[in-house]
């Protein structure tokens, strides 16, 4: 079953001024949650693809999620290849760090609503995503 490579980043507790909360690791953790809102988001950081673990939709992935919501993206079968997940427009999130390995994962909460874009660092357009917030 697919969901079971995902790793569910833990629940934030904190808020942030600029409307997101943002948070590296390196996998583990149980529980993991959307905030108050609503479904946190999953996307797979695959190799030269992002992918919503909602709906199934690459390059871009789109995902619709609740103000207050965390999205987790996790690096799966990425091999030796670099990734990151980058803010391309306003409004913005901050970015992660460029990162390469299986379970690595990146958090964001989303207190703001709108339509965020994103892409990676290393690969540009060819990875690229939209996330949502209502």
């Amino acid at each position: 079953m697919r969901h079971a490579k995902w790793i569910v980043a833990a629940t934030f507790f904190a808020l942030a001024a600029c409307g997101s909360i943002t948070s590296y690791g390196g996998g583990g953790g149980g529980g993991g949650g959307g905030g108050g809102g609503g479904p946190s988001g999953q996307i797979v950081v695959g190799n030269i693809l992002f992918r919503s673990g909602h709906n199934g939709t690459q390059n871009p992935a789109v995902d619709t999620v609740a103000v207050g919501s965390t999205v987790t993206w996790t690096w799966t079968a990425t091999g030796t290849t670099s990734h990151s997940v980058q803010s391309t427009a306003a409004p913005s999130f901050e970015n992660s760090a460029i990162e390469s390995g299986n379970g690595k994962t990146y958090a964001v909460t989303f207190n703001t609503a709108g339509t965020y874009q994103y892409d990676c660092a290393v690969h540009g357009s060819a990875m690229r995503g939209t996330i949502v917030v209502r």
